[in-house]
């Protein structure tokens, strides 16, 4: 998004980014697979929490020390709540409703909404034609992704694809709010916005779930927990402000194209879910959108035309 993060991506970046994909897309079906039996917000204690413990060790044996400023962990507490209180509980409440695959692409929406966002709210990331052309074709795709059920009156089934795009807004939200980490390592905000976020959930989960009454969750649901707290979150993050330092913040909304792909595929051969025709549709004009944000497709097709 920014104009001094546009940085050549090697064979370790691309590595990387495809395997960010994976993880975050696999997120979905794990979500999916959990909640099941486990209620959104302990899924979300559940995932955070043990992301933090494993963050914090790693913490504990690195060359850094967690901060103890007031300033900085109110900004951790903020960063938590949007980039991982309010969406994952949109996201996960909303896969109770809908297939994780459609769950996925309706999230592929946050540049779209990171672009109207930063043009409102910063001085340095401004409306272009591209962006505006993007986040139409990205509105018209989930227009056409919700269909005719929005004059259907009131419907769960829309109501959870409205919670994970109020998910995607709140994650671009905490992308515009993120910029002020960028001189703190990545390990501690990473591990800064989960233990936050750990703290803020544990007074939910106990006002709203009465966990001790829940019965013993399975080990399919026990598994899918600890793949999205290691993998999905701890090592995703690690991944994720890695390749933000090393390749940009512009070459990391490809990530974006690439996760409703494992999604989908996941949900497909395990779960049998089907994606309709319209939802296909909507994935393809939010593809185009992203592609128009991006710039660089379009950049390479005018190459093309130009040479001999």
């Amino acid at each position: 998004m920014n104009k001094s993060t546009n940085k050549t991506m090697g064979l370790l970046e691309w590595s990387l980014l495809i395997a960010l994909s994976i993880l975050w897309g696999a997120s979905f079906f794990f979500a999916k697979v959990a909640v099941v039996e486990l209620p959104p917000l302990t899924l979300v204690f559940c995932r955070v929490g043990l992301a933090a413990a494993v963050l914090l060790i790693l913490v504990k044996f690195s060359a850094h020390q967690m901060p103890n400023d007031r300033k900085t962990w109110f900004s951790f507490f903020t960063m938590g709540f949007l980039n991982n209180l309010l969406p994952f509980s949109l996201i996960f409440w909303g896969q109770t409703h809908i297939a994780s695959g459609l769950a996925s692409i309706l999230n592929a929406t946050t540049p779209l909404f990171t672009v109207v966002l930063a043009h409102l709210l910063t001085a340095d990331e401004k409306m272009t034609g591209n962006r505006l052309s993007g986040v139409l074709l990205g509105l018209l795709g989930v227009s056409v992704m919700l269909g005719p059920t929005v004059f259907a009156g009131f419907q769960l089934n829309l109501i959870a694809q409205f919670a994970v795009l109020a998910a995607a807004c709140s994650y671009a939200f905490a992308g515009i709010y993120g910029r002020r980490f960028r001189a703190q390592p990545p390990l501690i905000t990473a591990a800064g916005q989960v233990s936050a976020t750990t703290l803020m959930m544990l007074p939910l989960i106990i006002i709203v779930d009465h966990p001790w009454t829940l019965s013993a969750p399975s080990s399919a649901t026990i598994g899918s927990v600890i793949a999205l707290a290691l993998l999905c979150t701890a090592l995703a993050y690690l991944i994720y402000f890695r390749l933000l330092a090393s390749a940009g913040a512009t070459n990391l909304l490809l990530v974006t194209f690439l996760i409703p792909v494992s999604a989908i595929l996941l949900g497909s051969v395990f779960i049998g879910e089907r994606l309709l025709a319209n939802q296909f549709g909507g994935m393809m004009l939010i593809g185009l959108g992203l592609a128009a944000i991006d710039g660089r497709v379009f950049k390479w097709l005018a190459s093309i035309r130009q040479s001999p």
